[in-house]
């Protein structure tokens, strides 16, 4: 036990070593980035600066691969004031799934310093067109400050050669992306005007008030709504930084949660992707499998060690997996494994060896990735894992608590919750009985 324990704890004290040199890489960038944003802002004002970048930081430095940085700049425009109307007809939302989800953002009066930056468009709360804040504009605008400020900078000498590379500004993306040198190492920030609002807390279904979480961290993680383009017209609501402000939340908490996710995203980076270490399986599915279990479980005695605490996340993951379906955790209604479904089952075995057989992966292998084959998994787990659920019976504590217990990583000492989890286990054994 001793032996096993180190070895997870060794394997995650290598990853947690590196976390220093990626924040000050990240700053080194942040720093460069600020400077050339200040350079749009002191040529268009409506690009407002901000400065408090720590929420990115933050992830950045939980990550295993280098993904890109997601910046979401804020705009000078009073929110409040415009109107959330729903499309006429479909506008498709980009690389965004959730097209229903989109809308318009009606400018209510004229004088207000938006018309180069507004249009009509045709929305279904007016019979003819009505004046909307158009994505598109804002983003051609930004971008043609962003290369003159480039250039601007270089001239000044505020810039270094190399330090920023604009190839990949693309007329029809809805982020603008420049690669910025922060030491030997290039990092991509992806570049979003945001519009922001107030809004009363969002009623989250199917979840009791902050469970799991510190006392009003879901209130003040969703009282500010954020609209991102989804397309030239319409802007969908971003979860962005709600989702990494809930996150720190976690951090607040007690156990290694956070070292949970980042034991799971090296394996994913080393093990667990396609060629080159690319896969379905993202850092932001991982984020969610962790605010899921946070939830879930909420007893503190789940977190008291890190293997029992990775397990929490993995059994979630699984299940998730296994019927590819991960829902959104402030959207239940919309899967984050829609579209991604041909790599899913690949993706499953991997992560299926993994829980049966950790010590073959807790290990560091440089060039060639560390998966080949697969082990003996249980019949019974596998069958429990893919039990058809299209009206989320089998998503809650209990559940999980069961399979935690197929696995035979945890010892729950709360008895209506060992109770709870054998009781549903004969029941699904009995439904399975009768099926056959």
């Amino acid at each position: 036990m001793e032996a096993n324990t180190s070895l997870w704890h060794s394997y995650l004290s290598v990853i947690v070593s590196r976390e220093r040199q990626r924040m000050e890489h990240f700053q080194r960038a942040e720093d460069i980035l600020l400077t050339l944003l200040e350079s749009v802002h002191a040529r268009e004002p409506r690009f407002l600066v901000d400065y408090a970048r720590n929420l990115e930081a933050f992830e950045f430095a939980l990550c295993a691969s280098e993904d890109a940085v997601t910046l979401e700049m804020p705009l000078r425009i009073d929110g409040d004031t415009l109107r959330v109307l729903a499309r006429r007809t479909g506008d498709a939302a980009g690389r965004h799934p959730s097209a229903g989800d989109t809308c318009c953002l009606g400018v209510c009066s004229p004088g207000t310093d938006l018309e180069d930056w507004t249009g009509v468009v045709d929305v279904m709360e007016h019979g003819g067109g009505a004046g909307c804040l158009l994505p598109g504009k804002i983003l051609q605008r930004l971008k043609e400050l962003l290369v003159s400020a480039i250039v601007h900078c270089q001239r000044l000498f505020l810039l270094q050669p190399g330090d920023i590379s604009a190839e990949n500004l693309r007329e029809d993306a809805m982020e603008l992306s420049l690669l910025i040198r922060g030491s030997w190492k290039t990092i991509r920030f992806d570049i979003v005007p945001v519009v922001r609002r107030q809004q009363e807390s969002l009623q989250l279904p199917r979840r009791r008030s902050d469970r799991g979480f510190p006392e009003g961290s879901l209130r003040k993680a969703t009282e500010e709504a954020h609209f991102v383009p989804a397309s030239p017209h319409c802007w969908r609501s971003s979860t962005h930084l709600p989702i990494l402000k809930l996150l720190r939340g976690v951090d607040t908490l007690k156990g290694p949660r956070l070292d949970s996710l980042r034991l799971l995203d090296q394996l994913r980076d080393q093990d667990w992707g396609g060629e080159g270490g690319k896969g379905s399986l993202t850092f932001n599915h991982l984020k969610m499998v962790l605010l899921w279990s946070t939830e879930l479980f909420p007893s503190p005695e789940d977190w008291q060690d890190l293997e029992g605490s990775v397990y929490r996340l993995l059994v979630i993951l699984l299940r998730c997996l296994a019927t590819q379906h991960l829902p959104h955790f402030l959207n239940p209604e919309e899967n984050l494994f829609q579209g991604a479904a041909s790599d899913l089952a690949t993706l499953y075995h991997r992560v299926e060896s993994f829980a049966w057989d950790p010590q073959r992966f807790l290990r560091f292998h440089f060039g060639l990735h560390g998966f080949s084959g697969s082990c003996q998994a249980d019949t019974e787990t596998r069958a429990l894992l893919q039990l058809p659920a299209e009206d989320g019976s089998y998503w809650d504590t209990a559940y999980f608590d069961m399979l935690l217990g197929q696995f035979q990583v945890y010892r729950i000492q709360d008895s209506a919750r060992r109770s709870a989890a054998t009781q549903l286990l004969s029941k699904i054994r009995r439904e399975i009985l009768q099926q056959s």
